[in-house]
């Protein structure tokens, strides 16, 4: 299987601090993959060196084979990214700004191909708009269309999503969706797991600029996830009154000396009575409960508590 990105041992540090702490893995072409992680976690950083426009402290990364430092030119024919950031000219047209974009990678008379970006993405009644016109989501798709504008193999979408209408949202999930059936390599950033969950066949956790978990959404959900019980209670208990077996499937913030709202992730719903019943005898009054299956943002949620206590 062909390898898209190779990210090999990679350091990144600013002054006393590290950014990335030997961040290894691999996506392989074709690939649906997710890169999450808190605020902070070292993902722009990634990115941004994925992109060559940071070097790393060491380590290496190559783009379809091409090292991002050694081979920059190559590397950075074989990536689109979208950016979180809106950043534009003001004074180009939506046309324009693509037809520019365009000459960067020595293209010429690719309209076509603009066409079909515009119209993909909702923005052929905007092409001779100008860019500082634009709405706010309006200019973030084309943001899209700048990236792909070269037709990349690899796409790197850096919350493609953040503060957008779900018309956009669904919009941009559809197109992108089809690039990927047509064999286009994709990372995903984001803060809204549940695309991630949708999307990703891979996802990589990194936390603190370590990578905390790399496997398949599917065996992240079956090994970490499992039925999620929340109890309200009337009054407030103490967490350490609940016994040692209950008290491990409890989330909680630690420094909490009491509560009134208990989150447990359970294997399987066998165990919501005995947990329920635990909650009574540790003096808890129950207001409400409720039971839901377990989705990646509660498997993110335990990863990102389980580092915090030096567990990962």
């Amino acid at each position: 299987m062909t390898v898209a990105i190779d990210v090999s041992h990679v350091v990144k540090h600013y002054k006393d601090l590290t950014a990335l702490n030997d961040v290894s893995f691999t996506v392989n072409q074709g690939e649906f993959f997710g890169l999450l992680g808190p605020n902070g976690a070292g993902k722009t950083t990634l990115i941004s060196m994925m992109a060559g426009l940071a070097k790393p402290s060491s380590g290496s990364i190559r783009i379809m084979g091409a090292d991002v430092q050694k081979d920059a030119q190559m590397a950075r024919r074989q990536l689109g990214v979208v950016p979180q950031e809106l950043a534009f000219d003001p004074f180009f047209t939506v046309r324009e700004t693509l037809v520019w974009q365009s000459g960067y990678f020595g293209l010429r008379k690719n309209d076509a191909w603009i066409d079909e970006l515009l119209e993909n993405l909702g923005l052929t009644d905007k092409a001779n708009a100008n860019m500082r016109a634009l709405s706010g989501g309006m200019k973030r798709r084309v943001l899209v269309a700048q990236a792909l504008v070269h037709r990349p193999p690899v796409i790197i979408l850096d919350e493609p999503t953040a503060g957008v209408d779900v018309e956009l949202r669904q919009t941009l999930w559809q197109f992108v969706t089809r690039l990927h059936r047509e064999g286009h390599t994709i990372v995903l950033t984001t803060h809204y797991l549940e695309e991630a969950e949708q999307l990703c066949e891979r996802i990589a956790m990194l936390k603190n600029g370590r990578l905390l978990a790399l496997d398949r959404t599917s065996h992240l959900l079956q090994q970490i996830a499992g039925v999620q019980l929340q109890v309200k209670l009337h009054n407030t208990i103490v967490p350490a009154a609940l016994p040692v077996g209950i008290q491990s499937l409890l989330r909680v913030d630690e420094s909490v000396i009491e509560v009134n709202k208990l989150l447990f992730t359970l294997k399987n719903a066998g165990q919501v009575e005995s947990t329920l019943a635990a909650v009574r005898e540790a003096g808890g009054e129950l207001e409400d409960v409720g039971v839901s299956q377990a989705d990646l943002e509660d498997v993110f949620m335990r990863m990102m508590s389980e580092q915090n206590r030096g567990v990962a």
